[in-house]
């Protein structure tokens, strides 16, 4: 396994102001909402010489096996209050939304996605009775597009790599489609931060259930990194809530260092992707808005090959617990954090330190998670 660890000499002040509640309560009336559950993990713990090991399960949210679905309702629904002049979150009910909605038809959603923003967006159409156009990478998973499409979708396929149909889809914009994008460019901001403050649901539920546990939140957090807007709510709620007692490490792939790049640069800067079995996390350009938070609120990184996600899914399934290669690739980096003198020293990581990780996806392709299982049990005792 190889992955490589850095200190982040950009931190400083965490802009912006603190995150607040009103995306929970919006999410609140979505059907099927509930609290997913925040999983105390013994084992893990002991296995690598840890106070206590906390998984955030994410692999089923709203009916999606992701996390997706608090970003990308959010900032469905904010998007479309600015199109009605009105703010429909204020309406209290998924119905009421709707027939407000209703007004603007014909209007479709439309997005590029690496697999979880797409079909999440999807599925917040059709809940509203909306079209979506979902823009994917030509090489992206059979199983993940057609999830994509079974959730009403058009499908667009597009040939290059996610930032390529992040492009793309940026010129689907116009009159009678909307684009409801999780990362940004130049000129269009205000959507992918809304798409960061609606991830901030997961983090007050988070402090919800361990203030309910009476459990301190935890010394030491990792966060996967793609284009950073996941990554940029959770370093924005602890950082504004919890200040520097916490430690946070950012995990992308080697394959996909584009936060890496940007962190030597002291800038975004794009870098050519490599592929990754860790779809959800190749992006070759962080998000402009969601930088500055990572910049600043980051105390290290740990850029890692596809091994490391590999032996974080088999040790999540040796727990019970079946998820993605980007939820794998939490616990991958922790065992990797774990091992490593020299990162337990940087990080203060002692016998006693608890860890907070993010299980951001179920087993989206589950043919790929059966096979990486059955190349497990098959190697010598």
């Amino acid at each position: 396994m190889r992955a490589t660890f850095e200190l982040n000499h950009l931190s400083g002040p965490m802009p912006g102001p603190a995150p607040t509640r009103a995306p929970l309560a919006l999410h609140r009336v979505l059907p099927g909402h509930r609290a997913t559950p925040l999983i105390d993990a013994p084992r893990l713990a002991g296995e690598l010489n840890l106070g206590r090991v906390w998984l955030k399960d994410e692999t089923e949210r709203l009916g999606l096996p992701s996390f997706k679905a608090m970003g990308a309702s959010w900032a469905a629904i904010r998007a479309l209050s600015a199109l009605a002049e009105e703010d429909l979150a204020a309406l209290g009910s998924l119905e009421a939304i709707a027939e407000r909605v209703a007004r603007l038809r014909p209007l479709t959603l439309a997005a590029a996605t690496d697999g979880n923003h797409g079909r999440a967006l999807a599925r917040i159409a059709a809940m509203l009775g909306l079209d979506a156009r979902i823009f994917v990478p030509a090489g992206m998973a059979p199983a993940r597009i057609e999830a994509i499409a079974g959730e009403g979708a058009e499908v667009v396929r597009v040939d290059g790599s996610y930032d390529d149909a992040v492009a793309r889809s940026a010129t689907a914009a116009g009159p009678g489609c909307l684009v409801v994008s999780d990362t940004s460019w130049p000129g269009y901001e205000t959507i992918p931060h809304d798409a960061i403050d609606g991830y901030s649901t997961i983090l007050w539920e988070i402090a919800d259930e361990l203030e309910g546990r009476g459990e301190a939140w935890p010394q030491l957090v990792l966060v996967q990194l793609g284009v950073g807007a996941f990554g940029a709510a959770v370093i924005r709620h602890v950082r504004h809530e919890h200040g520097q007692s916490s430690r946070i490490v950012g995990v992308e792939p080697l394959g996909a260092d584009c936060v890496r790049a940007s962190l030597a640069a002291g800038r975004v800067v794009t870098t050519q992707t490599t592929g990754t079995i860790m779809s959800g996390l190749d992006a070759g350009t962080p998000s402009a808005v969601a930088w500055p938070y990572v910049a600043a609120g980051l105390d290290a990184l740990l850029a890692i090959d596809d091994s490391v996600a590999v032996d974080g899914i088999r040790r999540l399934a040796s727990v019970g617990v079946i998820a993605g290669e980007c939820a794998g690739a939490a616990v991958g980096a922790l065992a990797h954090l774990a091992s490593d003198p020299s990162a337990r020293e940087a990080l203060s990581i002692d016998g006693n330190t608890n860890v907070l990780l993010f299980l951001t996806e179920g087993a989206t392709d589950r043919a790929a998670i059966d096979r990486i299982l059955a190349g497990a049990k098959e190697q010598p005792a």
